[in-house]
């Protein structure tokens, strides 16, 4: 099922996010988990696509089994990190010959080790040439990125708008926002983003604190901010890592409920892979979703 109708049907959808395990006992250890989330009836399930041409495998793999094997909608990421647009091509036929609807668009992040991000020769340098290049292709329900406190690389909020608009304009579905931990900074983005005549759905993307040494290397990466009251509580049992995941999913929970108040919609949860506290808020939250007849 295309994910812009599981929007229509859902008021906010409720989704989880996993990366793909490098290593076969990995793979079935997270395909297991995911198994495991049937019964809460996961609006999706996306999973991200790596630089290695093996973990692009593994996500192919996964999704597929997670729709036809496990029946629980599926979302594959695609990103123009070191591929062609040939092997793209390669990926997306593979994608849609095995019944899959949806895909999310991204440009991706540098590899590691690297600072910039620089396009692969025959390949794609902007998030809006892949999703022209899909759309182009194939019937996709298609998803971007977007970033309410704007991208790290981008000069200024109005820049980073400009920008989306054009990936929207190329032809995305839905978009899912990077981590924040800031509801304000959701509900002005979004409030700016109708402005510049962004009208697709927004999804927004949480991630409960589980670490704190890990949330302030992401959100440096990310260029999202820590307000400084979580970040004080956060800190104060720095050496508790029980207690550190307990603030933090009492933050997301109530991030979350907020969310649903200000008509959010859709929640992302990005999972790490760990679904135990994730599967937790979602549980909490689960009764407050409205499912039109």
């Amino acid at each position: 099922m295309r994910i812009s109708d599981i929007l229509d049907q859902q008021h906010p959808t409720l989704s989880f996010e996993f990366f793909p395990p490098t290593t076969e006992i990995g793979f079935w250890d997270l395909y297991r988990t995911i198994e495991s989330l049937k019964p809460l009836d996961p609006s999706y399930v996306s999973v991200t696509y790596g630089a290695g041409g093996g973990t692009r495998k593994k996500t192919v793999d996964l999704v597929k089994r997670m729709k036809n094997d496990i029946e629980i909608e599926s979302m594959a990421h695609l990103t123009c990190v070191g591929s062609t647009r040939q092997e793209i091509a390669a990926v997306v036929d593979d994608l849609k010959t095995n019944g899959m609807e949806n895909v999310l668009a991204l440009r991706g992040d540098p590899p590691k080790g690297e600072e910039t991000f620089v396009a692969t020769e025959g390949g794609f340098a902007h998030a809006n040439d892949l999703v022209s290049f899909i759309r182009d292709r194939h019937d996709f329900c298609i998803g971007a990125a977007c970033y309410p406190e704007k991208h790290p690389e981008s000069p200024d909020a109005k820049t980073d708008l400009d920008h989306l608009k054009r990936k929207v304009d190329a032809g995305v579905d839905f978009l899912i926002t990077q981590l924040f931990f800031s509801n304000d900074d959701f509900f002005a983005f979004r409030d700016r983003a109708a402005a510049a005549g962004i009208n697709v759905p927004i999804i927004a993307g949480i991630m409960p604190v589980q670490s704190v040494k890990q949330v302030k290397r992401f959100t440096q990466m990310c260029g999202a901010g820590i307000p400084k009251g979580l970040l004080n509580k956060i800190e104060a049992v720095e050496d508790d890592p029980e207690s550190v995941r307990h603030v933090g999913s009492y933050h997301a929970t109530e991030q979350c409920n907020a969310l649903i108040d200000g008509g959010v919609a859709g929640i992302h949860f990005y999972t790490l892979n760990k679904s135990t506290v994730t599967r937790a808020i979602f549980q909490q939250i689960k009764s407050r979703i409205h499912v039109a007849p």
